[in-house]
């Protein structure tokens, strides 16, 4: 994956251009995918597909000559789908388009204006402060033109067309973390995926340009959203944070009961949020009325508690400093193996039908957890025995209990194993009173 990281990093992936188409393109020969192409100019439920933007140059000068910035030198000098522009402007006006990190100094910033039609370069900001001439020279050659947007799919076949969705965004010119981690971590997970047996559930797993790719992709493919059950977003999984897994619109839904439990068993220093707590990304066009598919995020954010750091998940966040340096092979796969779990806790998850009265012969059994050695877990071993009735599933009773997914799936397994329960897709109560209440 690290290796990946650093040969991708550098494209200027805009969401519509030859750098995505790059990055896209070499991807797909890693894990073979479908490529969906949406010409520019194609209405996307209340979206528009936008044009092909593409610099051929783009540079800032003093009068007398001298190269201050120069997009050839980075892709961030200019302002993403910038428009064209030249002319010699007063330092006030050139101020005015000029950006620059609001918290990093030295690092250019990632600005981008896909739907706002306006001219901007980017420096640091210690650039700025030594720029006192009163008239600079901009040159801004920039193209817009029809293109494609491209949604790269890997299509993992399960037992049922019923589905769980991941999916990262592939945009983001020369930068790292923001989301090539999340793309790779996803790439991985597909391989892994297809080298093992088959899960219940088909796994789509997406890779497209930030929210106006998975507009696209749901407006497109309106008839699977109904066989769409849950999905996870995955996005900046290299930096130094511990895993964050935020929720969906549906707190109470399944995938959010399979997922966060399975959490606790497999991420021990990780921590969960309610949505829109811990990130905003492509997980909102998920949940979104008319969609309400629960996708969950898992990504890595540094300041928790503070509202803001959704808007500033990490230092290098949206600027050049966001290098694959910041990145380790180690956290790529810790998130790896995480969403793996994740993705097996919900494909695993169903009602648990009890095929025995009382309370079950334990020692008779071979299941038996003696108190006096192992007091917590002899009261797991009852607990979870006692909400085997057909009403609940792995994740309700993981969650009813607060204990770790995998920790009552093994209690659950070894019941199915003695055939002392069943597993349904649906609720099958057994409580023979319940149909007088």
């Amino acid at each position: 994956m690290l290796d990946l990281l650093h040969e991708l990093a550098p494209l200027p992936r805009e969401l519509v251009s030859d750098g995505y188409d790059a990055a896209l393109s070499r991807l797909a020969e890693v894990v073979p995918m479908t490529i969906h192409e949406v010409p520019s100019g194609t209405p996307v439920w209340t979206w528009t597909v936008p044009e092909k933007w593409s610099v051929e140059e783009a540079y800032l000068e003093s009068l007398d000559g001298q190269r201050l910035l120069d997009v050839a030198d980075h892709p961030l000098h200019i302002v993403s789908y910038s428009l064209p522009f030249e002319g010699v402007v007063s330092r006030q006006e050139l101020f005015a388009h000029l950006h620059t990190h609001p918290h990093l100094p030295d690092a250019i910033p990632f600005v981008f204006k896909y739907y706002q039609r306006d001219w901007g370069l980017c420096c640091p900001q210690t650039l700025k402060d030594r720029l006192q001439d009163a008239e600079y020279r901009v040159v801004i050659r920039t193209r817009f033109e029809p293109g494609v947007l491209k949604i790269g799919e890997i299509v993992i076949p399960g037992q049922r067309p019923e589905s769980f969705v991941l999916a990262a965004h592939l945009c983001h010119p020369a930068q790292a973390n923001d989301d090539l981690t999340g793309v790779l971590v996803g790439l991985d997970v597909a391989r892994a995926l297809l080298a093992g047996p088959p899960l219940r559930h088909t796994v789509r797993i997406l890779f497209f340009p930030e929210t106006i790719g998975s507009v696209t992709y749901l407006s497109q493919h309106e008839d699977l959203i109904p066989s769409m059950r849950g999905g996870l977003f995955l996005e900046m999984l290299g930096n130094d944070a511990p895993l964050a897994l935020q929720g969906s619109f549906q707190p109470e839904s399944q995938c959010d009961r399979a997922l966060v439990s399975a959490l606790r068993g497999v991420a021990p220093t990780g921590y969960a949020g309610p949505y829109r707590t811990i990130i905003d990304n492509d997980e909102r066009q998920f949940n979104a009325p008319g969609v309400r598919v629960p996708m969950l995020s898992l990504s890595r954010v540094v300041n928790p508690h503070l509202p803001e750091s959704r808007f500033a998940p990490y230092p290098e966040y949206h600027s050049s400093a966001d290098t694959p340096a910041i990145v380790t092979q180690g956290r790529l796969e810790e998130a790896r193996e995480v969403a793996l779990a994740l993705v097996r806790a919900f494909d695993s998850n169903r009602y648990v039908v009890n095929q025995f009265k009382g309370e079950v012969f334990a020692s008779g059994h071979g299941i038996w957890i003696d108190y006096r050695v192992n007091p917590e877990g002899h009261r797991n071993l009852f607990q979870i025995m006692e909400r085997c009735d057909g009403e609940r599933t792995v994740a309700d009773i993981a969650t009813q209990l607060n204990l770790p997914y995998p920790a009552v799936w093994e209690i659950i397994h070894q019941f199915a194993e003695k055939g002392l329960v069943t597993f349904s897709d649906v609720p099958q109560p057994t409580n023979p009173h319940r149909a007088a209440q």
